[in-house]
């Protein structure tokens, strides 16, 4: 059943692309393309044969990365397709 001007099935559809969206996002941040670096692009310390082996395509050493993973923020989960519902909040 539609509500509104919306046709049958749109809350879903909205709900899927959204889900999609944020899998592609988690995967782009977690696989990084490319070869390795041998030095970090923050610091230029050398970053471990073994660091480089287990994350293929790592750009940052251990301490930069971490310090990197502290200041990222989540995703906050905002409605920016301006549904009718989520304007009238």
């Amino acid at each position: 059943m539609a509500g509104g001007w919306t046709q049958d099935g749109a809350v879903n559809e909205q709900i899927e692309v959204s889900t999609r969206e944020a899998i592609e996002r988690t995967r782009a941040r977690v696989r990084p393309a490319g070869e390795s670096r041998r030095a970090c692009a923050e610091c230029d310390e050398p970053i471990p044969e073994a660091r480089r082996q287990a994350q293929p395509g790592v750009t940052l050493c251990i301490d930069c990365q971490s310090a990197s993973d502290r200041t990222v923020r989540p995703a906050t989960g905002i409605n920016r397709r301006g549904s009718k519902d989520s304007q009238l909040r």
